[in-house]
């Protein structure tokens, strides 16, 4: 009986303590996690290093927690005080990391059928004939990985991980090798998938698209701790914490002192290099330095100089670079030394003439700002 549309939840709180070598000594670093995960994709992010891989082998049972607990839909997988420790292969929890290890001498559709040895032909033949359809990949079936592109052997090393009907599946950077368009197009089957399936889902990305493409809901870590979690929205479009900003590619953090406060305004200025900025009202003083983001989407650019806006930031500068990136041109605009990052799209670049040298103003409101906690 297939289990296709039951709910599940991951559960966890792992606590384990590694030592990093390096030439000198060994670094200790410690991951204390402690979530529960629904049906749905939650993106782990952080910087290399804060232990979104490390969380990821513990909940599969490829590394062993100092302390905590894990459980599946209910049942226990691990838990240290009662010593209970469930095998890799029973856990029940799809894996599929940056190394494929698709098996060069099978074809693909051999490659998905391989851990489905204890069904019958016509049972594993009907399970792996569903997955080559919902993942496109029909046409390259009967060829082996070194026979097809970088896009369907991802495509394969995913089909071989649900075809087996896992009740939690991780996924560590899956797609980060692949273009843009690739990547839309299995994003796109992979997230039909697990809202057919309905389970949760753990994805390792440094990609802030793919968080906003991929994520109902986000956990970021630092140096193995829980520093932001919620929407992506929540945790990277208005991210509080310095780390979190800036490692989350929150494009403008500027650090500076707060010069003036105005409670009947519900604002404060803050300078920031030979640049007055205006923040919103926080439990700052005067004299306190602090750090303040601001995403590039919120930056508007004009050719003249703007007049009667609600905008409370309206600073003039000079156009220091220009990339186009994707769909999207970054513009870098030097405010009287302080470098700006606004993104614009091709067609604003076209209307208003952008170009490396011009004069132009950089435009943003008091509330597109954000304090970060350091």
């Amino acid at each position: 009986m297939s289990e296709k549309g039951q709910n599940r939840e991951l559960r966890f709180e792992i606590k384990r303590e590694l030592h990093h070598a390096s030439v000198k000594s060994f670094h200790p670093f410690r991951l204390d996690v402690k979530a529960a995960i629904s049906p749905g994709i939650t993106v782990l992010f952080g910087h290399s290093g804060s232990g979104k891989s490390t969380l990821l082998r513990s909940i599969a049972g490829l590394l062993t927690p100092d302390q905590g607990s894990i459980s599946l839909n209910d049942k226990t997988l691990f838990d240290r005080q009662q010593r209970i420790n469930i095998p890799v292969s029973k856990r029940r929890i799809g894996m599929v990391f940056q190394s494929l290890a698709l098996f060069p001498h099978l074809r693909a559709d051999e490659n998905i059928a391989y851990g489905l040895s204890e069904l019958d032909d016509t049972e594993r033949s009907k399970k792996v004939d569903a997955v080559i359809d919902a993942f496109r990949i029909r046409h390259i079936r009967n060829h082996p990985p070194d026979n097809i592109s970088g896009g369907e052997q991802q495509r394969v090393a995913l089909a071989r991980t649900l075809v087996t009907e896992p009740h939690a599946l991780l996924l560590d950077e899956p797609l980060s090798a692949l273009d843009p368009g690739t990547k839309a197009h299995i994003m796109d089957d992979l997230r039909a998938w697990i809202a057919d399936w309905q389970i949760p889902v753990l994805y390792v990305t440094h990609s802030r698209e793919e968080v906003f493409a991929m994520a109902q809901h986000v956990i970021a870590l630092e140096n193995g701790l829980m520093v932001g979690q919620g929407s992506p929205f929540e945790v990277l479009g208005v991210a509080r914490h310095a780390a979190v900003a800036e490692w989350s590619a929150l494009e403008n953090v500027f650090e500076g002192t707060i010069t003036n406060s105005h409670e009947t305004q519900g604002t404060m200025t803050f300078r920031t290099g030979q640049l007055d900025l205006e923040v919103p009202l926080g439990r700052k003083r005067p004299g306190e330095t602090i750090r303040v983001g601001l995403g590039a989407h919120d930056i508007v650019i004009a050719t003249t100089q703007p007049q009667k806006l609600s905008a409370r930031n309206i600073l003039p500068g000079r156009i220091s670079e220009m990339k186009l990136r994707d769909a999207m041109v970054t513009v870098n605009v030097n405010c009287h030394g302080t470098r700006m990052e606004a993104h614009v799209t091709p067609g604003a670049v076209e209307a208003l003439d952008l170009r490396h040298g011009q004069e132009v103003w950089v435009i943003f409101k008091t509330h597109s700002c954000f304090i970060l906690a350091r």
